[in-house]
């Protein structure tokens, strides 16, 4: 079984750079972490690896410094990683991210299972696994919150599609997007600390990759333009109420009035 798990690094905290040319993240610099969501992705390919065999290799688009979250990867257990960096791959929407890393897996000669989180914490889409199986032709099933069934020829998964439950059955080659429900990440292992750093991390730039169309890559290949971005404001702290609770109540109404929210 050949398993590649699609991984991000996204901003630490709402206070992050803009660049207000492109509207694009600074991300060279900024406190980083590994989006939450995958990994639950990066535990559900652990498991299955370890249930039925195989590897897991994880993929990530981004500035070299996406090197770290990679290491952490390499300690709860991935087996390989690749990182997709290149300034051409710089202001990706959702449609040039998605085919950038569809030719990456294709680099990689393809997978079994991909599997991502359902999305990202900085853009929130929900829409780069199912584009990078439509890239790839692939099956593919969104929200995934439990593995029902797995073996060496198809995997059966529960969508959580908010007004039903859905059971759907694949064979391999497939996608699928898992949510955060699906299973508890394992920790880093410190046993693994040593061997992690010394693996080795294949970094692919743009001409690397197969047959790359380069109207398709970065700000180039975006239909989509973010027209104004900011991070949201800090939170102006709390005010403390005194008196009884009709008191309290009373400057409550006033507190909520001179803001306006009625």
């Amino acid at each position: 079984m050949k398993i590649i798990v699609c991984m991000k690094q996204v901003p630490l905290s709402s206070k992050v750079e803009i660049d207000e040319e492109t509207g694009n993240l600074k991300r060279m610099g900024a406190a980083t972490r590994t989006n939450p969501f995958d990994l639950f992705a990066l535990e559900c390919a652990l498991r299955i690896r370890d249930q039925i065999g195989g590897t897991v290799t994880v993929l990530t688009m981004g500035p070299q410094q996406t090197e770290t979250m990679i290491r952490d990867a390499y300690m709860m257990g991935a087996d390989d990683a690749v990182i997709l960096s290149d300034r051409k791959f710089a202001g990706s929407d959702v449609l040039a991210t998605s085919y950038t890393l569809s030719r990456g897996i294709r680099l990689l000669g393809g997978a079994d299972l991909i599997i991502c989180g359902r999305q990202t914490t900085d853009g929130d889409t929900a829409q780069i696994g199912p584009a990078i199986a439509e890239h790839l032709h692939l099956p593919h099933a969104a929200w995934v919150n439990a593995i029902t069934d797995v073996n060496e020829k198809r995997i059966q998964v529960r969508q959580d599609l908010a007004s039903v439950f859905q059971i759907s059955e694949m064979k391999y080659p497939c996608l699928i997007t898992v949510d955060k429900d699906i299973c508890v990440p394992r920790l880093p292992s410190y046993r693994r600390k040593a061997e992690a750093a010394a693996k080795p991390i294949r970094m692919v730039s743009c001409q690397d990759l197969p047959d790359p169309d380069m109207t398709r890559f970065g700000l180039v290949g975006s239909p989509t333009t973010v027209e104004r971005i900011f991070p949201p404001p800090a939170g102006a702290g709390s005010v403390t109420l005194e008196g009884t609770a009709a008191e309290k109540a009373g400057q409550l109404f006033d507190l909520l009035a001179a803001a306006k929210y009625f």
